[in-house]
C-alpha cells in the first residue's frame, strides 16, 4: 500500500501562507529551487500527486509550461497522474494536452482510495484542508517540511490549531547554502 506524504513549504515561525492567505513569503524562489536534487529523490518514489483546488490552481497556472532546464521538477511533476480533491471543479486542465482527474466527497476517503490503486508513495503537496483531514484522520505517513529562513509573524500554520497531538520521529534534517532546512517525520500516532 501506498504511503502518503504531506510536504509544505514553511516558514520559520510554522506558517504555510500569509495573513492574506497568500504565498508571497517564497519570494526568494532561489531557496526552494536549491533543493531540486533533494525534491528529485523525493519524487523518484512517488507514483501520484494530490491536491487540493487551491494548490492544484496554483500549480496549473505555473507547472505544465515550466522549463525543465530552469525547473528539473518540472518533468516528474508533468509526468506523474495528478488529482484534485474537490466538489466546486468542473475541470481539472493540465496544460493544454493534459488533466488532473477530479476527486468529489471526502477527501480522506478519496485518498485511501488511492493508496490501494498506486504501488508508490502519494504526495500531498500544500493542500491545507487536505493536509489537516489527513493528519487527523491518521492517514499521513510522512511529513516534509520545506522550511524557509523568513519569519512572517501571522498567517496560516500548516497543522490546523484543532489538530491535537500526532507524535513523530525525525527520519531526516538537510540543511542547505541558503538557509532553507528539509525536515522529514514519521508519523507515528
Amino acid at each position: 500500500m501506498s504511503k502518503v506524504i504531506v510536504e509544505q513549504i514553511v516558514s520559520v515561525d510554522g506558517y504555510a501562507e500569509d495573513a492574506d492567505g497568500g504565498i508571497g513569503f517564497f519570494g526568494n524562489a532561489s531557496w526552494i529551487n536549491e533543493v531540486d536534487t533533494e525534491q528529485l529523490r523525493m519524487l523518484s518514489g512517488v507514483a501520484a500527486i494530490v491536491f487540493g483546488a487551491k494548490t492544484y490552481r496554483m500549480f496549473a497556472d505555473y507547472w505544465p509550461s515550466a522549463d525543465p532546464a530552469a525547473e528539473p521538477v518540472a518533468t516528474p511533476i508533468r509526468e506523474l497522474p495528478k488529482f484534485v480533491v474537490s466538489s466546486s471543479l468542473e475541470s481539472a486542465p493540465w496544460g493544454p494536452n493534459d488533466s488532473a482527474e477530479i476527486l468529489r466527497g471526502d477527501g480522506v476517503t478519496a485518498v485511501r482510495g488511492l493508496r490501494h490503486r498506486f504501488a508508490g508513495n502519494l504526495i500531498v503537496w500544500g493542500s491545507l484542508s487536505l493536509s489537516d483531514a489527513l493528519l487527523r484522520a491518521g492517514e499521513v505517513d510522512v511529513l516534509r517540511l520545506r522550511v524557509l529562513p523568513v519569519l512572517i509573524g501571522r498567517g496560516r500554520s500548516f497543522a490546523a490549531s484543532d489538530q491535537g497531538l500526532c507524535q513523530m520521529s525525525l527520519t531526516t534534517a538537510r540543511s542547505f547554502a541558503g538557509g532553507l532546512v528539509v525536515l522529514e517525520y514519521n508519523v507515528t500516532g
